[in-house]
């Protein structure tokens, strides 16, 4: 149902049922880079939908098995302004590009990647590893980074985007400092609504050496 509205329904529609707030945190930054850090809430497609109906907005995002699917996918996600979407297998360098070039990168990098260009750093007290590349193209770019939530509203009322003001001394030059201020904020949203956080992303996958698996056998694979 959620994909029917964000990717068929109206603009004016998608704009009535997705509300704002604090988007003038994005406006000051426009023609400027600027990363919109969007952790891995289950609304954070409506959030992608809901900007793209006001900026031209560049994303990183997975390349579905299934190319009549990922059509679909591409087709829903670009259909308001000039949206610029780069799968994975690119790479960033396309999107970093794009970031340089004044269009608002969408960027979701708290998953567990393995153990490249990662950190270990606390999540919930339990060490994650934590991709370092919210700082590293912050700095690559020399953007500013402004953390984007979107929440379900109860009742069915729709969905609420919340735009933080853009961090400041952000990056630090410390990888680990960033990775564990970026885990830090997402920490203190799931604390405001723990059951949208997504969770079956399994942020505690990868171990540190000689560590036991933090789930049980067979649930890191499924």
């Amino acid at each position: 149902l959620e994909r029917g509205l964000l990717w068929w329904a109206p603009r004016q529609r998608v704009i009535e049922i997705i509300r704002v707030t604090g988007v003038e945190n994005i406006e000051r930054l426009r023609g400027r880079p600027v990363i919109l850090f969007a952790p891995h809430f289950l609304a954070l497609d409506a959030g992608f939908t809901r900007l793209s109906c006001e900026f031209d907005l560049a994303a990183i995002y997975a390349r579905q098995k299934s190319e009549p699917m990922n059509a679909v996918l591409l087709k829903g996600r670009t259909r308001f302004g000039r949206q610029q979407m780069f799968s994975r297998q690119e790479g960033v360098r396309a999107a970093l590009l794009a970031l340089r070039q004044g269009a608002p990168l969408y960027y979701l990098p708290d998953q567990d990647y393995g153990l490249r260009d990662a950190v270990f750093t606390p999540f919930f007290g339990v060490l994650a590893a934590t991709i370092t590349g919210l700082s590293r193209l912050a700095r690559l770019a020399k953007a500013r980074v402004v953390p984007c939530v979107t929440r379900m509203l109860p009742g069915g009322q729709g969905y609420e985007l919340r735009c933080y003001p853009p961090w400041e001394d952000f990056p630090s030059g410390d990888d680990a400092a960033d990775a564990r201020r970026m885990n830090a904020f997402i920490e203190e949203r799931v604390l405001e609504m723990p059951a949208q956080y997504n969770w079956a992303h399994k942020r505690f996958k990868t171990r540190p050496p000689g560590e036991a698996p933090f789930y049980a056998a067979g649930a890191a694979e499924r």
